[in-house]
């Protein structure tokens, strides 16, 4: 159990960087792109990211795989949290930043978040499985860019964000479940689609 917490703050210890070198380039084309290295490494290392592993929930949802995703997820929220405290203290002016993003996300009506994060749950999914099945990391190079660009929402890398900015409101925690639901509706949707669409074609 410890190592699949722990998994999950490695995991979100680089979603920080990718979102603090985000935050950090006035051209959001570059740090989009540059976010992008912190799911390069995710993959690489084989660390456990939350919006990574759930769209393979379909195809293996035995207690081992559940307790990976869901330890996981506790450990990609208790890093990104403690990174954003943290860096909020050592960068004052990326906690400026951070919530400037965040006031912003707010202002979304929640339906609206919730389709922005089920785009992205379907991006992140085709991101990892690309790499596991081709093992090529040209999904993640694109892929992860994409969501950025569109405005998509990421659970974790909000987390890292309101952490960042220290907002604590019930409207925060609002926005981060329904951003969490969509994440997994859109990683979950094409594999389900995918199966039956296997299935149809046997039949």
């Amino acid at each position: 159990m410890l190592n699949k917490f722990l998994s999950g703050v490695c995991a979100g210890i680089l979603i920080a960087v990718g979102g603090t070198v985000y935050l950090s380039c006035d051209n959001k084309y570059v740090g989009a792109v540059l976010f992008s290295v912190a799911l390069l490494c995710i993959c690489l290392k084989g660390y456990s990211l939350f919006t990574g592993k759930i769209g393979f929930i379909p195809e293996k949802h035995g207690r081992e795989e559940l307790s990976v995703l869901f330890l996981g997820l506790l450990g990609n929220a208790a890093a990104v949290f403690v990174c954003g405290i943290v860096l909020n203290i050592a960068l004052p002016a990326l906690g400026e930043a951070a919530t400037e993003a965040c006031s912003a996300k707010l202002c979304q009506p929640l339906y609206s978040s919730l389709v922005r994060s089920i785009f992205c749950g379907i991006l992140m999914y085709l991101a990892v499985s690309i790499y596991r099945d081709r093992g090529k990391l040209i999904g993640v190079l694109f892929c992860i860019p994409v969501f950025i660009l569109c405005g998509f929402e990421h659970s974790v890398a909000d987390m890292f964000y309101f952490a960042l900015a220290g907002k604590a409101t019930l409207r925060t925690f609002a926005f981060l479940g329904t951003v969490l639901i969509g994440n997994s509706a859109g990683a979950v949707l094409l594999p389900i689609l995918g199966g039956k669409l296997k299935n149809e074609k046997q039949s």
